[in-house]
């Protein structure tokens, strides 16, 4: 795992073996953050990281100067290294062991760019909750993006807040904006109606 830009470029970082994650790609991260380039300057700007697994996003993000960084991930052992990585390079990143619906449906912040690289196993509605959940509480700036990371075989332009997509390899990348629409409705409630807890 390679920082690709910023104040720690070309720095490599290895989370230990075991960890329940399937990082982001070299490529597919220099690809997303070239994207990112075109609508951003990155200093100061408030992140938030969902299923963070590795940290490999946040770090990225801290690296070229995002401040404050929350990253939030179920599994113990993500959440350790993400804060040990953290403390070794003196990052602004709160590394929070919660799933990521409870974390959602609790948060009161807002944030300019929300990333989120769920597991691709994850069924339809499941992606869809996640989008909808985040645009429900409010979480994005008015002028800030939410980038989910999913795989081909779930569709995520039927979405409201659907901007564009991106695709590198095997994965692609869907960008919401808080001033797109999309005029296909989607039954909220039978999304929202399974409950997620820890």
């Amino acid at each position: 795992m390679r920082i690709i830009s910023g104040k720690y470029k070309g720095r490599r970082i290895f989370p230990p073996k075991g960890l329940p994650v399937r990082p982001t790609t070299d490529m597919s991260k220099e690809a997303l953050f070239n994207v990112l380039n075109n609508h951003f300057s990155f200093e100061g700007l408030k992140i938030l990281d969902l299923f963070a697994g590795t940290g490999n996003i946040s770090f990225e993000f801290a690296s070229r100067g995002s401040t404050p960084i929350t990253s939030v991930d179920a599994d113990f052992g993500c959440v350790k290294f993400i804060k040990q990585v953290a403390a070794e390079y003196d990052f602004n990143i709160a590394a929070t062991k919660s799933d990521v619906f409870t974390f959602l449906e609790r948060n009161k912040a807002t944030y300019d760019i929300i990333f989120a690289d769920p597991p691709y196993a994850l069924d339809q509605k499941t992606f869809d909750k996640i989008v909808l959940l985040v645009f429900e509480k409010n979480a994005l700036q008015e002028d800030g993006m939410m980038i989910i990371e999913h795989s081909k075989y779930t569709k995520l332009d039927h979405l409201i807040h659907f901007s564009f997509k991106k695709t590198y390899g095997g994965s692609i990348f869907s960008f919401f904006e808080m001033g797109k629409t999309n005029d296909e409705e989607i039954d909220e409630e039978d999304l929202f109606s399974e409950s997620e807890e820890e």
